[in-house]
């Protein structure tokens, strides 16, 4: 640590305990309904305190993960106090943890909570690292880590000795007047040095060895330490005693032994029941002579597995068994074998019929009748390694269609940029979805769908060329790589052709199934120099091409990443203004034709930003939904409508719009009732309104809910009737009490006879149903005199007034009725 830096010591484990908690549950409240993620800004930064110190942020930079930023106390930890570095930097033991911590949040999505171990100086100390995976708004992905130490630190030497088997024993000598060693001390021991030895460990400790009453004692022991501690170096020996066997390994360091005590009885037990043991066991097994490589011995097992008698084993050396493309890699084994005592590799062997097959074998020395030789188990792993091949081959391709999926395509993409880039050649991607599938599994079923999808993936193999991969991503979308410098002009007339071949009809159990494709392009390097930004790039001409009709290939341009980029930061700052409450309703009368009266107020949605004035809702209402922003933000306008029109005249309705994806929330009634409830407001006075989108998709979940909304004393609204797909099927579906003409009708209606006519037919259902009719939009007195003459109940439109904030209601529910009176 750096000199005159204040240290910063770790939260008791007790602060430690609600620490945790608290940060996942800060990072579970951060993630918004349609997020993988939540953003990096509404979990890290705000409110963490103390917690400051504690925090590293680590993001993934070209498939490097570096340390951007980190509190005081995880500088400590690290022992490096820079930013911006490769995790690689820093101390192993940190940098193992917090690569795992960090590897499994970004993998699983969820906050992950791992251990680490850390050594310093002989002391452990164990820390709880805590990885909170997070979406930046640059697109990136940043993970916020929590470290603390988590328990006392304990000696590790201490707790080896402490806790094994074996017995260790310090001995400090003793030397006579001339100076030479005549005795030993005991200066320390572990408890199972006092077992092996038999000897309480008080009465052990600072014993001198001529006092008798242990093995150590003996003679020949004795002799063996005096010559270590004489001459240096190291000894090992083994002694019988009591039945047992003990294998002792001295080392001197200067006037102190350091004395092991091993108990290997049961070893020489198994040495003794060896030759039992290898004759009879089921895994084949061999003895070869160290130096001239002989099979000296075989067992039953390996005679049965290979195919050659024992006579023949008996003949034969171990190269005999390797083909000869492996004797290079035997003899380095061998010699290997020799230093290390241990033998445990995977080879090929040939069987007597000259078949091969793939083997483990484990080896150690042994000694054989007088001689210096290996013994070798041998493991068949054929059918092993082929079930790998085959487990490794499922786990880079698609088990559907047999294409490459997605994490190879990613690994030979990046290999494609790799090569591609020093030489300067283009890299091509290509993102392929296919046109109209989503019918075909509607209308024949999955397994058709299935099959389709088969016979796409034959169509692009048949397409690819030398040196070009087709995958499949997921779903409907593939994708290709060209390498080897493609130009845009070969790069399109590919995109045509395969469009071309795709969209030929399929003949399926004999059904003819028409498809189509679109396919977005994207080259390396001018499009991006990772497979990440090449593959967003394609992606967005891909877009570009669906909202052309599809059937077409579009390239990347630089405007797409301006509207991408456009489209994220009016994401950010729709979540800003959420936050910053800039967002007020406005509130269009509903004038009753008859009366000439406001029977009611729609509430209308409206943006004030600091920065750019008013946003149209057309612009952030979509964007809204995409990110499910439109939930909270449909709730604060439920109740603060209800709020507001709690302050209105008795007679005075309030109508809020919903949008479907309110509806997928599944929560809509509850929020309805605490709005209610909340203002005080009677469940008659609110119209809720909503458009057929609601009824196209979960009809029965959605009826159901707004019978329930209908029960409640909620008045229900049809909005923009007349503009969708089956309008009149949903009014024999639910009672709707209100439908409302869409202004497009009502704009020509001085003008075209079919508008009148439209308008006719609809009120006139509207009469029949005895549903009220609003006719929106009208601006001109004429367009009045129409909408009164055919038997609508309700308009709005700016003949009457626009919007008003709800400051402004007052004054025009006082001077309506003249202004009203007037426009009549």
């Amino acid at each position: 640590m750096t000199a005159g830096k204040k240290k910063i010591s770790a939260k008791p484990s007790s602060e430690l305990f609600e620490d945790i908690p608290v940060l996942k549950r800060k990072w579970q409240a951060a993630l918004k309904p349609g997020q993988t993620l939540p953003r990096y800004e509404d979990v890290m930064l705000g409110s963490l305190g103390r917690l400051a110190d504690h925090i590293a942020v680590m993001k993934n930079d070209s498939g490097v993960l570096q340390i951007s930023r980190s509190g005081r106390y995880v500088q400590q930890w690290l022992q490096d106090e820079r930013w911006d570095i490769p995790i690689a930097a820093v101390s192993p033991d940190c940098a193992t943890v917090l690569s795992e911590a960090a590897d499994c949040a970004l993998s699983g999505g969820q906050p992950y909570l791992a251990t680490a171990h850390c050594v310093r100086d002989g002391m452990v100390r164990t820390y709880d690292v805590l990885a909170l995976p997070t979406a930046s708004r640059w697109g990136t992905t940043l993970v916020g880590t929590y470290v603390n130490e988590r328990a006392a630190q304990y000696n590790l030497l201490d707790a080896i000795f402490s806790t094994t088997d074996d017995g260790v024993v310090s001995l400090a000598t003793i030397r006579d007047a001339a100076g030479k060693p005549c005795d030993f001390q005991v200066v320390h021991h572990n408890q199972g040095a006092a077992r092996l030895l038999k000897l309480p460990s008080a009465s052990l400790q600072w014993r001198r060895l001529r006092q008798g009453g242990h093995l150590l004692c003996a003679a020949e022991v004795m002799e063996r330490l005096f010559a270590v501690v004489t001459h240096g170096g190291r000894d090992q020996f083994e002694l019988d005693s009591d039945e047992r066997n003990l294998r002792l390994g001295a080392h001197a360091f200067g006037d102190i032994v350091s004395l092991t005590i091993a108990d290997v009885t049961a070893l020489k037990r198994r040495e003794a029941s060896f030759r039992l043991l290898f004759d009879n066991n089921p895994v084949p097994m061999g003895i070869f002579d160290k130096a001239t490589a002989k099979i000296l011995n075989i067992n039953d097992a390996a005679v049965s597995h290979y195919g050659y008698s024992r006579a023949q084993f008996l003949t034969m050396t171990i190269w005999d068994l390797w083909p000869s493309g492996e004797w290079e890699n035997l003899d380095e084994a061998l010699l290997r074998f020799d230093d290390t005592n241990h033998f445990h590799q995977d080879w090929r062997h040939l069987k007597a019929d000259g078949s091969e097959i793939q083997v483990l074998t484990y080896g150690r020395c042994v000694a054989f009748d007088g001689r210096d030789g290996f013994l070798v188990a041998i493991v068949d792993i054929t059918e092993r390694r082929k079930a790998e091949a085959r487990i490794a081959y499922m786990a880079h391709h698609d088990g559907l269609t047999d294409l490459p999926n997605r994490a190879f395509y990613q690994e030979r993409l990046t290999q494609a940029l790799e090569r591609g880039a020093p030489a300067g050649k283009r890299v091509a991607v290509m993102c392929i979805d296919l046109d109209l599938f989503k019918n075909v599994n509607d209308s024949f079923g999955h397994p058709m769908g299935d099959r389709l999808l088969r016979a796409v993936a034959e169509r692009l193999k048949a397409q690819m060329g030398s040196g070009n991969l087709a995958a499949r991503l997921g779903g409907d979308e593939f994708a290709v790589i060209f390498g080897g410098g493609i130009s845009p002009n070969d790069a399109g007339d590919f995109a045509g052709r395969l469009i071309a071949t795709l969209s030929a009809p399929y003949e399926i159990d004999g059904n003819e199934l028409v498809i189509g494709a679109s396919i977005g392009i994207a080259l390396a390097p001018g499009d991006g120099a990772s497979s990440e930004e090449l593959m967003k790039n394609a992606d967005m001409a891909l877009y570009r091409a669906k909202q052309h009709g599809g059937g077409v290939h579009r390239f990347f341009e630089k405007e797409m990443d301006r509207q991408a980029q456009k489209r994220r930061d009016l994401e950010h700052d729709l979540r800003r203004a959420f936050a910053h409450g800039e967002f007020e309703l406005h509130y269009q009368p509903l004038v009753d034709v008859a009366s000439n009266r406001i029977s009611g107020f729609e509430s209308l949605l409206r943006w004030r930003s600091p920065d750019k004035g008013m946003i149209s809702p057309v612009d952030f209402i979509p964007v809204a939904e995409d990110i499910g922003l439109i939930v909270p933000l449909g709730e604060w306008v439920l109740r603060e409508a209800c709020f507001e029109a709690a302050r209105w005249p008795g007679d005075i309705k309030v109508a809020v719009n919903l949008s479907a994806v309110q509806f997928r929330s599944r929560n809509l009634v509850q929020v309805v009732v605490s709005a209610l409830a909340q203002s005080g407001l009677a469940p008659t006075r609110l119209e809720l309104e909503i458009t057929e989108s609601i009824l196209l998709a979960e009809t029965e979940t959605n009826l159901a809910t707004l019978h329930q909304l209908r029960g409640l004393g909620v008045s229900i609204s049809m909005d923009d009737f007349g503009t969708g797909y089956s309008s009149l099927s949903y009014l024999r579906s639910f009672p709707f009490d209100k439908i409302k003409i869409d202004r497009s009708f009502v704009k020509d209606l001085a003008d075209r006879p079919d508008c009148v006519a439209i308008v006719r037919a609809i009120a006139g259902l509207g009469r029949s149903l005895n549903i009220t009719t609003t006719a929106e939009g009208v601006e001109t007195t004429d367009q009045l005199d129409w909408l009164r003459a055919e038997g609508c109940n309700q308009v709005q439109g700016f003949l009457f007034s626009a919007a008003k904030p709800a400051s402004e209601l007052e004054e025009l529910l006082v001077r309506f009725g003249a202004r009203v009176s007037q426009a009549a």
